[in-house]
This record gives structure tokens, C-alpha cells and sequence, in this order.
């Protein structure tokens, strides 16, 4: 679409060949018990995304967690998101944002956000995730900046989930304090892409891959990277998330490289599930962790309290807590519904006391910014 920059890249042309060639029952059981005790690999990771790995979850956890206490030992970082506007402009089916729902529709002020931000960091953290709803009108790239400056004036730590954006834009953003950018591709399945994303601008699939790319490019420090599993096949999906990941990772070695796990959960007048189990998005897990032992997780509150328990630690490495997807709701400032439903409403207390309980430490900030207002 006009304006949107154009990367010479070879990224998203080496991961979707990739994809198309993973053939997940070709592997066998041969091949899984390889993956899990050799160095990583591109075909190894395969076989632990394949179904031949499934019966070996609990052999594969071990190795997995030997390389999650070597990398990060027991530490657990901890963050919220704050979403400041629900206005979306894209058609996406499965999205409580979708700009053809029916729902109220808020944007936050900047007094109000800070409002926002204050209830947040009075709860002891020092992370926030700042989100909005795809609408470049609604939430303008100045109005991102003004938002991130708030919150770092506020937390150690800022990220940023909103639409992608050019380079220069991400410059911005990060110069305002931004650390870190997320952006989910969603499906790394072009044809299933294009039915999914009816409208608006995300339904251009190539300038959503390069995000990431284009977000280091304008200097943040890192990236994170997810596949909404239960849009289309899980396995090739979280396959070529991975390769993803490893391709930016190797052209970009500074960078600091995180995968999320998120599955498809019902949103404003969609009852839906992902079809995908605990058990696949565990072996999903696994997967990452042996094949990019380096990179972080973030397990969010799309999952059940138990589920999040269990995974921390063996895989996961951050946690959301006091969570609300609404707009305005940690300092009821205002009204506007959320994007999805959540699974576990535990405030950071809760969190932080079963962390605990399992051995591990919160940290509420890994990273110390130079210059800090």
C-alpha cells in the first residue's frame, strides 16, 4: 500500500520456502531423539515440532530446562500490557478489534494514560507492554511516542505492540524510550492469510513480516515474535516462526530475540478455540527452547493459571500479570472493550507468590536504560 517501505531482504522468501517443505509426519522417533540431544538445528527443530515427538514431551523437558537454567537461570521477568486504543481499521475474523465489530471503541488521553501508567507501577512493576488497535488516525505515530514517553518516565523497561511501521517510525518510537517491539505474523500461511485479513492495511502479508526487521533497523534493542496457533496448521506455523526468529537473530546477532505463544481464544462476538492442546503448545515450547536456546519466551494470560505455573521455568522466561485487555481499566479512566478473553486474572501478587513457591525469582526489570528520567 502506499507508504509502506519495501526492504531489500531475503528473509520472508527463505522461511516461506522452508515452510512449504516441512513435511511434519516424515520425521520419526529416530530422528526426534537426535534433535533432543544434538546441537541445534534446522531439521531437529522440525522433528520436535512433528507428531513423531509428542510421545518423547516429558525426555524433551528435561533438555529443555537444562538449557533454560543455563541461559537464564531462575529468574522470571514480569510485565502487563497496557492497551491505550481500540480503533482498528483491518477486517481480521478472529479479532475482537476487527473495525466490522460492534463494540465501544475508546482512545485514551495522555492524562488518562498516565493515570493508566501510575495504577500500573503502583502494583510494584517495572515493565509495561504498550498496545493499540491498528488505526494509524486513532493512534498516529506521534500519539505512540507521547505514550511511550510517559511510560518511560514511569518503568525500566517499554515495549510496544501496535501496527508495523516504516523505519524512520520505529526511530521514533524508540527514541520516545521504546526497548522492544512485538508484532505477531499470525500465520505464516499466505493463502490462509489473505482469507483471514479481509481489509485495511495488515492484510498485506509481506510488509507485516519484515516488522521485525525494519524495528531493528530503527534501533531497538528486540524483537519478539509469535504465531497465533489455531489459524492455521501449528506445526509449519510455529516452524517458520522459528526460522524467523533464526534468520534475524543471525543477521542481527546484538539483538535480543524473544518468541511468544499465544492460541487463538474467543474475543467480542466470537466464541472460538484454537484446536490446538496444552500438550501441542508445550511441545511448541519445548521446540523453541532447544532449537533457540537463547531467545526468550513469554507465556501470556491466553492460558489458565496452571498451565502458566507449570511452563515457567521449564521454558518460559516472562509472565503478564495484572492483566486487563480492556481500555482504561486498570485506573477505571475509562470504558472500552477488550481484544480477548483471558484465562488467568491473578494480580502481581498472586503471581510473583507462585513463582516463588516453584523456586523461581521475579524480576521486574533485566534491563537498566542510560539516561532514565
Amino acid at each position: 500500500m502506499p507508504g509502506m517501505e519495501i526492504l531489500d531482504s531475503d528473509v520472508m522468501s527463505g522461511v516461506l520456502e522452508a515452510r512449504e517443505s516441512f513435511d511434519p509426519s516424515s520425521y520419526t522417533e529416530a530422528d526426534v531423539r537426535r534433535a533432543i540431544h544434538s546441537e541445534p538445528s534446522v531439521e531437529g527443530f522440525a522433528a520436535l515440532l512433528s507428531p513423531a515427538a509428542a510421545p518423547f514431551l516429558e525426555e524433551t523437558a528435561v533438555r529443555a530446562r537444562e538449557l533454560t537454567r543455563a541461559h537464564f537461570g531462575n529468574s522470571v521477568c514480569m510485565f502487563t500490557p497496557l492497551y491505550v486504543s481500540n480503533y482498528c481499521t483491518n477486517r481480521c475474523v478472529y479479532c475482537g478489534f476487527n473495525s466490522g465489530n460492534r463494540i465501544d471503541r475508546l482512545r485514551l488521553e495522555p492524562e488518562a494514560v498516565a493515570k493508566e501508567l501510575d495504577a500500573i507501577a503502583e502494583t510494584g512493576l517495572e515493565e509495561v507492554l504498550i498496545l493499540t488497535g491498528e488505526s494509524r488516525e486513532k493512534s498516529g505515530v506521534d500519539y505512540i511516542c507521547e505514550c511511550v514517553r510517559l511510560a518511560a518516565e514511569r518503568f525500566a523497561v517499554v515495549g510496544v505492540e501496535v501496527y508495523p511501521m516504516n523505519t524512520e517510525d520505529y526511530a521514533k518510537v524508540h527514541a520516545a524510550g521504546a526497548d522492544y517491539v512485538t508484532v505477531f505474523q499470525e500465520t505464516y500461511d499466505p493463502v490462509r492469510y489473505d482469507e483471514l485479513h479481509l481489509a485495511g492495511p495488515k492484510s498485506v502479508f509481506a510488509y507485516r513480516f519484515d516488522a521485525q526487521e525494519r524495528a531493528l533497523r530503527g534501533g531497538m534493542r528486540g524483537v519478539a515474535f509469535g504465531a497465533l496457533l489455531g489459524l492455521a496448521d501449528f506445526r509449519k506455523d510455529a516452524f517458520a516462526c522459528g526460522l524467523h526468529a533464526m534468520m534475524l537473530q543471525r543477521r542481527y546477532p546484538a539483538a535480543e530475540i524473544s518468541m511468544s505463544l499465544p492460541r487463538l481464544r474467543p474475543a467480542a462476538n466470537l466464541e472460538q478455540t484454537s484446536g490446538v492442546t496444552e500438550a501441542e503448545l508445550l511441545q511448541v515450547s519445548l521446540a523453541y527452547r532447544i532449537f533457540l536456546p537463547y531467545a526468550g519466551q513469554t507465556i501470556s494470560t491466553r492460558e489458565r493459571s496452571g498451565f502458566r505455573d507449570g511452563i515457567v521455568g521449564l521454558t518460559a522466561t516472562k509472565i503478564s500479570a495484572g492483566v486487563s485487555v480492556g481500555i482504561g481499566e486498570h485506573s477505571g479512566s475509562g470504558h472500552g472493550e477488550g481484544q480477548f478473553v483471558i484465562s488467568d486474572p491473578r494480580g502481581v501478587g498472586e503471581v510473583v507468590d507462585a513463582l516463588r513457591r516453584n523456586g523461581l525469582q521475579p524480576v521486574m526489570a533485566d534491563y537498566v536504560r542510560t539516561g532514565m528520567r
